[in-house]
């Protein structure tokens, strides 16, 4: 491949301004493409289009249609091409409109990129970025609309990354296209609009720990991705009431960080997991496995779970809301950890006394 359109630099440092989860998706990729030629994006609609979600938006005009490569609709194609090129030496990134669409590409994906470097006895690296949409909330029906990371997450050989902020989703690409194995990087589609400060200090991003994005003693609400807003809105509730949440953004799904989780709930003795994946099968209960087999004496209560209701994803509003965690639901969870139930009516509104754990069990 020629660079005809390549960019020598494209400086951008950091400053404390207002940005959105997309436009700091689209400012990591232009600073990938223009610091490195073997960069490239490939996908669905990244070109003229600027992207289903208009993260590559204008992409196109400043690296040109060798750098910024429209696919055909062929994931399993375009997807094999991008894992081809790695092995090459180039470092592509390949956007998946859909995780539901990731599943045509299933096989590239699992039986070759995730594979080689293993079979190959250490030879053939794939250092391929893969980005995918995932998540619902947007009345995009159930063929749009699911949470299947957890299924990649599954995977040996991958680092999957499900970036929850601003500052993820601008300083994640780097470390990504860094990596040595193929990265999975999971966006939200709620979070393309969210906006806020991108702080000046913001980056680099560590992808091997999970962050702690609220302090709290009484109870652990571990979550990534599309559920953090809804996690912290329950840590505010809960605050209200008299408990303490912390907050644990995963950030990297595979290999999950066994010690910030851990070391999290031996602090809080309780944990909610939030997921909106289904719960069967689910990379909460993954957590919550770990979370009984390393940390059984640490729990004052059983771990509990919020996850989307076993039905494809609907598409009226009132229904998709019903189907998907929600804020309500887990702070009612967070309240049963702590032996401080919601009534069955739902209306109470009291405000409850400090958890006082000296008259606890430990």
């Amino acid at each position: 491949m020629t660079a005809t359109h390549t960019r020598t630099s494209t400086p951008t440092a950091p400053s404390d301004r207002k940005t959105t989860y997309r436009e700091a998706m689209r400012e990591a990729l232009r600073e990938a493409l223009g610091t490195d030629e073997r960069v490239f994006l490939m996908g669905e609609d990244v070109g003229r289009y600027g992207g289903c979600f208009g993260v590559s938006l204008g992409l196109l005009e400043e690296f040109g249609p060798e750098r910024i490569r429209d696919a055909p609709l062929s994931e399993s194609a375009f997807v094999g091409a991008g894992i081809g090129a790695a092995l090459a030496g180039m470092r592509p990134i390949v956007e998946i409109m859909t995780v539901n669409f990731s599943l045509l590409a299933l096989d590239q994906i699992l039986n070759n990129a995730a594979t080689l470097l293993h079979m190959s006895g250490g030879q053939l690296p794939v250092p391929i970025v893969i980005r995918m949409t995932t998540g619902a909330g947007r009345q995009l029906a159930a063929q749009h609309s699911h949470s299947l990371e957890g299924w990649y997450a599954h995977i040996p050989g991958l680092r999957v990354l499900a970036p929850a902020t601003l500052t993820d989703a601008r300083y994640m690409l780097a470390p990504a296209l860094a990596d040595p194995d193929p990265v999975l990087i999971f966006e939200h589609g709620s979070l393309y609009n969210a906006s806020g400060e991108l702080p000046a200090d913001a980056g680099p991003v560590d992808i091997d720990h999970a962050a702690v994005r609220r302090a709290g003693t009484d109870v652990s609400l571990i979550t990534y991705g599309g559920s953090l807003p809804k996690a912290l809105a329950a840590a505010d509730d809960l605050a209200g009431g008299g408990i303490s949440a912390e907050v644990v953004d995963l950030r990297t799904l595979r290999p999950l960080d066994d010690a910030t989780i851990g070391g999290s709930v031996a602090r809080t003795h309780r944990a909610v997991v939030v997921d909106e994946g289904w719960r069967t099968g689910s990379l909460a209960a993954e957590i919550s496995a770990r979370l009984t087999e390393q940390h059984f004496y640490d729990l004052d209560a059983p771990v509990e779970r919020v996850c989307s209701a076993e039905v494809p994803i609907p598409y009226a509003r009132r229904l998709e809301e019903a189907a998907l965690p929600q804020v309500h639901g887990i702070v009612a969870a967070a309240r049963r950890t702590v032996g401080d139930p919601v009534p069955a009516s739902g209306a109470d509104e009291t405000k409850r006394q400090p958890v006082n754990r000296e008259g606890g069990p430990r």
